[in-house]
């Protein structure tokens, strides 16, 4: 759907008949007095065009993430505190503390 121009045009198409019936009756000042086509067509086209060059600028930013974006599993992992969220005993077999270099 992305490569196609269908899904841009029917995205634009459905936003314009909305725009067309909300601006036939907004323009005209209700549904009592004469219907302003004229105006009518020219939101519907406004919006007909707005929409499909947003459309159209949100498909062309598009863009696959990299496939190393997708390993790990989970954010600031760090190998001296384990899942478990006690320390991890450094070499010397003792346990890392916060204050060990003073």
């Amino acid at each position: 759907m992305r490569t196609s121009v269908k899904g841009p045009l029917m995205f634009s198409a459905f936003f314009a008949v909305l725009a067309f019936v909300a601006v036939l009756i907004f323009a005209s000042g209700g549904s009592a007095r004469v219907p302003r086509f004229d105006l009518a067509f020219t939101g519907a086209g406004i919006a007909f065009i707005v929409s499909l060059v947003v459309a159209a600028m949100l498909s062309m930013s598009y863009k696959e993430n990299a496939d190393h974006l997708g390993k790990g599993s989970g954010v600031n992992l760090s190998s001296k505190r384990p899942h478990g969220g006690s320390p991890a005993p450094d070499s010397s077999g003792g346990t890392e503390t916060p204050d060990a270099g003073r």
